[in-house]
């Protein structure tokens, strides 16, 4: 074979796939297109659109407005060119980045799209337009996904978009229809909000990030509701229509909404359809996705599938290590066990959410006894100094055995914070460890000190009436 490995995409999964095996002595190339090395995460997705994300909140001063009034911004007439030149200088450097890795641990970069011959075989277009055949032992398959686009609906690129598009778009509009409360629709809706866009968000579900919990999306909502975003929660869009003034968002109900652009962001397609997998003996759903096995390997043995192609969650952090776990897997090295429940899930939304473990609901459901214990960051000197008054955390504790069953996280910072809840979950550690702890004063990781407190405070309470101090005894 010409090479031990090979991945087909630069993605998150698809690096941490290839540098992997490398690391472990095996001869591994990746596969990517010539204008996407970083795969939809570098080009189009995650980095673009968090540092975004990033000029949003420093350009319109949104985060000080607490500390200097509701009209300090940073700019007054901010422009795409304002918001584009932070996320072009990130984009160029995280490039240099990946190619450096990739060149450092002899992986070789092979500039083409991919498709199967055989279950040993792809054929990558070259440069010449003359198709180059290699070989290898094993494979991963590591594509990505593009945005789902209906054919119903009548993308142009700029009073209708997707939400690779929208980060196109030649200048801020005044109104916005996102189509989609998930997180992608969330995060450009909290952002193009906060830029002054008047967006209304039309969801046919009943409620919007529903794996999340639901104070916390509570919270959420009545933030973006001060932002002035309208939600329009189990409604049906029936068409979209391009006009000379602008677009109408028709909804199956009879409304109309009249916007400058509408955000098309209703799921997301697998990039399996120009692979080819069919000659490798594999097949794909009718989304694109990939069926795999807890070590990642398809219903071929020795062809791999990690990142968004295999489905939830599609975040870049689970995709890494799902691609070093392929990889390990695929040549026989040991990792520890099965990639388990305790995967952080961050929404960068603004304000931004974090959770890791289960959610009331869920411990509701299985009848699992727990107290709450909630830290708010106004009450926090750290929260005063940054202007977060709306900020909090939340630790869902074992009423009898203590651990730590979910750590929820709102406000500034809520992606950093999450992983001190991570690490003592995985540890197995206790909800004393955090009441034990000492936490750098002011910061806003003294929550989980306030939080655990409260919780055992609330277990303290009922030990006090059923007569079971000891419990509790210093």
């Amino acid at each position: 074979m010409d090479y031990d490995l090979i991945v087909i995409g630069s993605g998150p999964a698809g690096q941490k796939a290839a540098i992997a095996a490398a690391k472990l002595g095996h001869r591994a190339a990746v596969v990517e297109r010539r204008n996407m090395v970083g795969g939809v995460c570098i080009n189009t997705g995650t980095i673009p659109s968090k540092t975004l994300r990033e000029a949003v909140l420093y350009l319109t001063g949104l985060n000080q407005r607490e500390l200097y009034g509701q009209a300090y911004r940073v700019k007054e007439d901010i422009t795409v060119a304002d918001l584009s030149a932070r996320t072009h200088h990130v984009i160029g450097r995280e490039i240099d980045v990946i190619r450096n890795q990739l060149a450092r641990n002899h992986v070789p970069l092979i500039a083409g799209t991919a498709r199967f011959v055989d279950p040993h075989t792809i054929e990558v277009d070259s440069e010449h337009g003359i198709p180059q055949p290699i070989t290898a032992d094993k494979f991963v398959i590591a594509v990505g996904t593009r945005p789902a686009r209906p054919a119903s609906v009548d993308f142009d690129g700029q009073t209708i978009v997707d939400s690779d598009q929208i980060l196109d778009l030649h200048h801020v509009p005044s109104s916005m229809v996102v189509v989609g409360a998930g997180v992608i629709g969330i995060e450009y809706a909290s952002m193009f909000a906060a830029l002054g866009t008047k967006v209304t968000v039309v969801e046919k579900r009943p409620q919007m990030l529903e794996f999340c919990d639901l104070e916390i999306i509570e919270a959420l909502k009545y933030q973006l509701r001060d932002l002035a975003v309208t939600f329009r929660f189990s409604e049906s869009v029936r068409t979209v229509e391009r006009h000379t003034g602008g677009t109408l968002t028709v909804l199956e109900s009879g409304k109309k909404i009249p916007a400058e652009t509408v955000l098309y962001s209703a799921g997301r397609q697998g990039v399996t359809d120009t692979l080819d997998i069919g000659a490798a003996g594999l097949q794909a759903d009718a989304r694109g996705r990939i069926a795999v096995d807890e070590n990642f390997r398809t219903d071929v043995p020795h062809i791999y599938a990690v990142g968004d192609v295999i489905g939830f969650p599609a975040l870049a952090a689970t995709s890494m290590e799902q691609g070093r776990r392929a990889s390990y897997h695929a040549f026989g090295e040991a990792v520890g066990g099965k990639l388990g429940d305790l995967q952080p899930i961050g929404i960068y939304s603004i304000p931004e959410i974090s959770y890791v473990g289960r959610t009331e609901d869920e411990l509701t459901t299985e009848n699992v006894p727990f107290e709450v214990g909630v830290s708010r960051y106004r009450e926090l000197a750290r929260g005063a100094i940054l202007g977060d008054s709306y900020g909090m955390l939340k630790l869902l504790v074992h009423a009898e055995s203590r651990e730590l069953l979910g750590v929820h996280v709102f406000g500034t910072n809520a992606t950093e914070l999450v992983h001190i809840g991570q690490m003592v979950m995985g540890c197995g550690g206790t909800v004393d460890f955090l009441v034990d702890a000492v936490f750098n004063y002011p910061t806003l990781a003294e929550s989980y000190k306030v939080a655990a407190l409260d919780a055992v405070n609330k277990m303290r309470a009922i030990a006090r009436v059923t007569g079971r101090p000891q419990l509790f005894a210093e």
